[in-house]
């Protein structure tokens, strides 16, 4: 057997996580090793570096807040930042606290094996050398297990073919060619403006129509920039106590108690806002009544109207079959009028279904289409799929994808019973994705990071979640998911793009906020919910 290298603690990813897990843990004095799949840092924007790719997110509420001196020397230039100026954010950070050390790239991490005799995890690699850690920390990003199409012929077409979730580095040029492009997500929305520009010919397969709203993108004024950097101390608590990470005033009146004009005029103010969440948060019940949520989608609809020329475009271009911000919403610029180029065309595969992918194209059931090149902008097996893409076993040998069969069960998102010393940043049942995820990131590796010290500090050897504490949370997560209207909805909140896996809702949508204040709790009341054991081995 390959000798092993020994460490405190792997972090499995040097995406935000990663990066700031490190950071905190070598505090702490731990001997920490990050294992990154990617050639360098960045994660998500490692990966995602498609045409168009920019954090919908708006940038000075985008950043790490650990470090008021980075929050002072860091200048982002636009309101929503393309993605290599966050890419550049993160090399910056991982070169100014001196990270990449301890930070082994090009490596996939392949399985983990606990080992209830030592306290000790054993991680595989497809570099052969396994490492023995204490702690394992996963920090793999809830949307970063790219998903393709399923539907036959995929290695039959004769041209390139690109997913947004795994592009080139080099980039690529789509000048002079037909170009076809697969969904119509969050990724589609932002590409397919960019690629219109260089195609001869783009054919859009739309299979869900997509909620997006116009984004307002500018060049930031260095007078906000300085507004917000004064106050940034206070701007980061509203963050914290927040429902989405977004310092917004939480709206207190139904949609339904107020005239049709008062309606509108209120959405038009949330519309030229240009934020993910500045028509949702105009209403108390947006997110919970059908006929309330029916006000604001039906106002979306009518600026997809005044903005595509083409009547019956425009309508396969408005959603009807599911609630407004039910499926991850969209921010865009130009998405829409797009469509009103001569050259762009869109396909229904509700009325045309996809049947596969031929040597020269795509065939539907209605006419092939033949292509230079293809896109996939079918996003990812979200949540769970790059956890269950490593060979996780826990004590007894039990398996997490076994585990989470019928779905994921953790006990706040950040650990799993039978899987102890093992923690999941922003993992399934926690607000990661329904929140501005670099607030939620901090606050699940701040809490880790104290709670490995709360360990060291009184010789004990492993953290465990209690099955009885896990089943309570997934139970509160599912009582609190259906009293909204997402269960309602088929999207990768629930699973149901990927063929086979449980339909369940996977985040939290119980608020930062409040759910900071359960984690902390818990953590008050010497973890409340986990089994704690002596060390076997002096540290």
């Amino acid at each position: 057997m390959t000798e092993s290298q020994k460490v405190d603690a792997v972090v499995v990813g040097a995406g935000i996580a990663g990066l700031y897990m490190l950071y905190r843990l070598r505090e702490l004095g731990l001997n920490t090793r990050v294992i990154e799949a990617g050639d360098d840092v960045g994660g998500t924007w490692y990966w995602n570096c498609y045409p168009g790719a920019r954090c919908d997110i708006e940038s000075l509420s985008y950043s790490y807040s650990f470090s008021p001196e980075l929050e002072q020397e860091w200048n982002w230039s636009e309101r929503y930042p393309a993605q290599p100026e966050v890419l550049r954010y993160l090399n910056h950070v991982a070169d100014r606290f001196d990270l990449r050390k301890d930070i082994t790239v090009g490596t996939r991490v392949v399985s983990a094996e606990y080992n209830a005799a030592t306290q000790r995890w054993r991680i595989g690699t497809d570099e052969d050398r396994p490492v023995d850690t204490q702690f394992l920390i996963m920090a793999t990003g809830c949307l970063s297990r790219p998903k393709l199409p399923e539907v036959p012929g995929l290695d039959r077409f004769q041209g390139p073919t690109f997913h947004t979730g795994c592009w080139p580095r080099e980039g690529v040029d789509f000048t002079g060619m037909r170009v076809g492009i697969v969904g119509t997500g969050s990724t589609a929305v932002q590409s397919i403006p960019i690629i219109a520009e260089q195609a001869t010919q783009l054919t859009v397969f739309q299979r869900t129509a997509a909620y997006s709203t116009a984004a307002f993108n500018r060049l930031l004024e260095q007078s906000e920039i300085d507004e917000i950097k004064v106050g940034y101390g206070e701007f980061r608590e509203a963050q914290r106590a927040s429902s989405f990470g977004l310092p917004i005033e939480p709206p207190t009146r139904s949609a339904l108690e107020v005239s049709a004009e008062e309606r509108t005029a209120k959405y038009e103010a949330g519309w030229r806002k240009g934020t993910l969440v500045s028509i949702l948060g105009c209403y108390a019940d947006t997110l919970t009544n059908r006929e309330a949520n029916e006000t604001a989608a039906e106002f979306v609809r009518q600026k997809i109207r005044e903005r595509v020329n083409d009547p019956e475009v425009a309508e396969l271009l408005s959603p009807r079959s599911y609630p407004f911000g039910t499926k991850r919403p969209c921010l865009d610029t130009g998405y829409y009028e797009t469509f009103n180029e001569p050259h762009v065309h869109l396909v229904d595969l509700r009325k045309t279904p996809l049947i596969e992918l031929s040597e020269r194209g795509v065939r539907t059931s209605e006419q092939e289409y033949e292509f230079d090149a293809i896109v996939f902008a079918t996003g990812f097996d979200a949540m769970t799929g790059a956890l269950a893409a490593i060979d996780i076993r826990g004590k007894g040998g039990i398996s997490l994808r076994e585990k989470w069969a019928q779905g994921p069960r953790t006990y706040l998102g950040i650990a799993v019973a039978g899987f102890p010393n093992m923690f999941t940043i922003t993992g399934p049942l926690s607000p990661s994705v329904l929140s501005n995820m670099i607030v939620s990131i901090e606050q699940h590796v701040e809490w880790i990071s104290d709670c490995i010290a709360y360990l060291g500090e009184r010789g004990i050897g492993t953290i465990e979640a209690t099955v009885e504490a896990e089943d309570r949370w997934v139970e509160h997560v599912e009582q609190v998911g259906n009293r909204t209207l997402y269960p309602s909805a088929d999207s990768w909140y629930m699973g149901t793009n990927v063929r086979g896996k449980p339909r369940v809702f996977m985040p939290y949508i119980g608020g930062v906020g409040a759910y900071r204040q359960l984690c902390d709790e818990a953590a008050t009341k010497g973890y409340e919910g986990f089994a704690l054991e002596s060390a076997t081995v002096p540290a």
